[in-house]
């Protein structure tokens, strides 16, 4: 698994977050209790000074984790943010996963209707999916929330898409450029908090993290970050083995994407 330079990653990270500070007028940031969404809350409190200034949104559907929810309510006092809850309903969708997939994608638009957010910063990385490598560091959405994969602007010389007409909103990504063994380098370099669940508890910890219908452990005895850091030099297991979801074919990823899915 490719190191990269962290320094430069978290430059690039912090200049975007900061360059959509000042050209959006009401940004929300996806947070989901996992090890990217909490990185990438670190850096925008790295860019802003140790300030939150953009409300953490969670979309709910009422079965994630304990943990999960106690690291939420933990850590949101601790940095002093502003949490926004989205409850997502539990119902058939295409993926046949009825705890996620495009029911999280409908409480979001509703989120956004409501509150009015003309862009959202996630923390996916290109690594994770194909249909996710094909993403630009600022993407829109139409107001129907559907993105077209197959004409993607071009972004060259920090010339990116920001303008948008009503409804739309545009998709910041901090994280694109990012891996799996980055993440756990900047959160072994500066201490990151962590969901417990990434650590072993009885020979299992879970590598990637979603809710309690669609998550399933793996076999590790890795209990600290350098140790999980370790581990991940020396596999070839996908990240997202333990992601039911992912396991679907990726036309099925394309068309949860193309129409907003995170």
């Amino acid at each position: 698994m490719i190191e990269q330079d962290l320094n430069k990653l978290e430059e690039k990270s912090i200049y975007l977050i900061r360059e959509a500070n000042a050209k959006f007028k009401k940004i929300g940031m996806l947070w989901s209790m996992g090890k990217d969404s909490t990185t990438m809350v670190s850096l925008v409190r790295k860019a802003f000074l140790g300030k939150v200034p953009f409300p953490v949104i969670h979309i709910d559907n009422g079965i994630d984790f304990p943990e999960t929810y106690k690291f939420r309510d933990d850590l949101v006092k601790k940095w002093n943010m502003k949490l926004i809850v989205a409850k997502s309903r539990i119902q058939p969708e295409m993926t046949g996963f009825s705890c996620c997939g495009s029911n999280k994608t409908v409480a979001l638009k509703k989120l956004m209707d409501e509150e009015g957010f003309d862009a959202i910063i996630v923390s996916i990385r290109r690594d994770e999916h194909g249909i996710r490598s094909k993403e630009r560091y600022m993407s829109l959405r139409d107001k129907d929330f559907k993105w077209n994969y197959k004409d993607q602007k071009a972004e060259l010389w920090n010339n990116y898409t920001t303008k948008t007409d009503r409804g739309e909103h545009i998709r910041i990504h901090p994280l694109l450029d990012w891996n799996e063994i980055d993440i756990w380098n900047y959160i072994m370099r500066y201490k990151v908090p962590l969901n417990p669940l990434y650590f072993s508890k009885e020979g299992q910890r879970f590598r990637s993290l979603g809710c309690t219908h669609c998550t399933n452990a793996i076999k590790s005895n890795a209990k600290t970050v350098e140790q999980i850091v370790d581990e991940l030099r020396g596999t070839k297991e996908e990240e997202r083995a333990g992601r039911q979801q992912d396991k679907e074919k990726a036309y099925i990823m394309e068309k949860l994407r193309a129409l907003g899915y995170m």
